[in-house]
């Protein structure tokens, strides 16, 4: 090819980008909730969905695409066209920690391009109501020494409730039985049952549990007190300043879609996180909007790239899950 070809290539290029971008969208667009309507990932999925659709002019819709720990729906959108129509909501473990959880995943965590950060939040450790524990240190005093009666309820393989509860068994070197569900809203039924004694859970799906008094908190994991649970003390306050885990959900792409497209997206989700009914929202389940100077697609890039190295650090001694 010569250097003249070359060029003219890479000007096409250019130019096909800039006009699909100028022509984008035309249709609706898909985002892809990995996990089961009502759970965590279709809460978030379904709040700035509408404000996009203001912000694009064209319908953003919600799909769950639900299985193995929602890798299912993470490789659908890792295997759509690159053209900005299918989207993902992302998370730490279909995206960061995904290749640490299984021996053959159905995509490789960089498999996607970044449009951008959402929200954060804390885990908090929660038992049955009945469990006689009522402080973190007497909890880890009780599991250590009833170890194989108690139960550990998780949403399956890669949610955050598996996550969460694999980094705090390993900090106190105990395995109990687990129980493991098809999604949160099944794995918290069952906690309030009191059919399994604690979860390691993200905040969203049981804040109005503690706050009513269904469910007893231990401590969250960040570094100050939810405002929703201003009496659940920090995990550093209750005596393990070492079980740190940020939740976190992200909106990704298909790697290769280009850099215009990737721009209307994030300025349109960066709108929806500014309205005010979203921002209230996230509020009230106990989610942190980002910050503005957070929310560019490469900082969630490179914000990425770090929960991978540290996910790859955190789960590098497991056993894949297949």
């Amino acid at each position: 090819m010569t250097r003249r070809s070359i060029y003219f290539a890479a000007t096409l290029c250019v130019w096909t980008s800039g006009a699909l971008a100028q022509d984008f969208p035309n249709r609706f667009v898909t985002i892809v909730a990995p996990f089961q309507a009502g759970g965590p990932s279709d809460t978030v999925a379904r709040l700035i969905a509408g404000p996009m659709s203001k912000a694009l002019g064209q319908q953003v819709v919600v799909e769950n695409t639900t299985g193995a720990g929602g890798t299912i729906g993470s490789a659908r959108v890792a295997k759509a066209a690159p053209d900005g129509y299918t989207l993902g909501i992302s998370g730490s473990g279909t995206h960061a920690a995904v290749e640490q959880l299984y021996a053959n995943p159905p995509y490789h965590a960089l498999d996607f391009a970044a449009v951008g950060l959402i929200n954060t939040a804390p885990v908090i450790l929660v038992a049955k109501k009945g469990l006689a524990p009522n402080t973190l240190k007497e909890f880890v005093a009780y599991l250590k020494a009833n170890e194989k009666t108690v139960t550990e309820a998780d949403a399956g393989i890669g949610s955050v409730s598996h996550l969460g509860c694999s980094v705090f068994k390993s900090l106190i070197s105990v395995k109990p039985t687990v129980a493991s569900y098809r999604g949160t809203p099944q794995a918290t039924q069952d906690l309030l049952a009191g059919n399994v004694d604690f979860v390691c859970n993200q905040i969203v799906n049981v804040v109005g549990h503690v706050q009513n008094g269904a469910l007893k908190a231990y401590a969250v994991t960040s570094d100050k007190r939810s405002p929703m649970l201003p009496d659940v003390p920090t995990t550093a306050e209750a005596g393990m300043p070492e079980f740190k885990i940020t939740v976190w959900y992200g909106l990704s792409a298909p790697k290769g879609t280009p850099a215009p497209i990737i721009a209307k997206l994030n300025q349109a989700l960066s709108a929806a996180m500014d309205d005010p009914t979203v921002v209230k929202r996230f509020a009230d389940l106990g989610y942190d909007v980002v910050l503005p100077q957070q929310r560019s697609a490469a900082w969630f890039d490179d914000f990425m790239h770090k929960e991978i190295a540290l996910w790859a650090k955190v789960l590098g001694s497991m056993k894949p899950a297949n």
